[in-house]
């Protein structure tokens, strides 16, 4: 608590950060422009991780991340984003190869 750091989290603690926490947490924090694409950001990980899926919807989600991204590569850092950032490109495309994300979730292994 001394150094406000969050240590020692498991792949599920941080998914539910970024879906539902950080919508929360940021509010007050970022000016409006980047508020607004953290939260296309949550928005993109609540679509992909949910359970139903729409084919049309899911045609939509596929042009998003891009998007998202250059809008936070406006705001952040180059040092932020690493190759782990642009991986979400792909998961759209993994969805439709695949199956729903929620089924390839390996929580229940950690």
């Amino acid at each position: 608590m001394k150094d406000l750091k969050l240590v020692s989290l498991k792949s599920h603690d941080c998914h539910i950060l970024i879906q539902q926490l950080l919508v929360v947490a940021k509010r007050d924090i970022f000016p409006n422009k980047v508020r607004l694409a953290i939260t296309w950001l949550c928005l993109f990980f609540n679509a992909i991780c949910s359970k139903v899926f729409d084919p049309i919807k899911l045609d939509e989600l596929e042009n998003e991340p891009a998007i998202i991204l250059c809008q936070l590569e406006m705001y952040f850092p180059p040092v932020f984003f690493d190759i782990m950032v642009h991986l979400i490109v792909h998961l759209v495309r993994e969805i439709k190869c695949c199956s729903p994300i929620y089924l390839l979730w390996m929580y229940l292994i950690e």
